[in-house]
């Protein structure tokens, strides 16, 4: 659902790419409800573009995250997910120069995230043939897409496996999910033997 953009003017390794992409996937994931399968991690290299600040040439490395807004999720929540982003990047890539250092070192590439910026802009969409639910609908989004991934798991879809084994081991079905369930799964149960038995409508 969120889907975050690295924009790297420097060299980043795939080693480190995969480092900052799990990085990112297991912030947002753990700070709100998301499903690891739906958190989008992408990179751009922008070496070769010209780019500006305050109007003066100026590379620099950024990260973009387009999310879902809500009710539910506070500026504290998203100043934290930031501050967790730039601890992982600092982590994986380093913090950058001493500030008095990087005017008499241009040859040596800046390894500073320079801005960390995220945008509340996903009104609607879909994802992997899921409509996607609003910030602090994931618990009933799941509940209602339950049946169809793990019948997407059973045909041998490992991202959808993988997301039933996280739904079940984070708890994030809850419990008006497992209620819902066992009760569409009673309606069934009764619906088959009213059927075996010529009762009800099948009468």
């Amino acid at each position: 659902m969120p889907l975050y953009e690295v924009q790297h003017y420097i060299t980043l390794t795939i080693s480190q790419k995969d480092e900052l992409a799990e990085a990112i996937t297991k912030i947002h994931s753990t700070k709100f409800t998301t499903p690891r399968m739906f958190v989008n991690v992408h990179f751009t290299d922008t070496s070769t573009l010209r780019t500006y600040v305050g109007g003066k040439p100026l590379q620099g490395n950024h990260i973009r995250g387009t999310v879902r807004n809500g009710p539910s999720r506070t500026s504290e929540d998203w100043n934290d997910l930031t501050s967790q982003i730039q601890s992982a990047w600092n982590s994986i890539i380093g913090p950058g120069l001493p500030k008095l250092r990087r005017s008499d070192t241009a040859a040596e590439p800046d390894t500073s995230l320079r801005s960390i910026i995220l945008c509340g802009e996903i009104l609607g969409g879909m994802e992997a043939g899921f409509f996607l639910p609003p910030a602090g609908g994931d618990g009933e989004w799941i509940a209602r897409n339950w049946e169809a991934f793990r019948a997407r798991a059973a045909q041998g879809e490992e991202e959808f496996g993988d997301l039933v084994k996280e739904v079940e081991a984070r708890g994030l079905l809850g419990k008006e999910g497992k209620e819902e369930r066992e009760e569409r799964e009673l309606k069934r149960e009764q619906a088959r033997l009213e059927e075996m038995m010529g009762w009800g409508e099948h009468a």
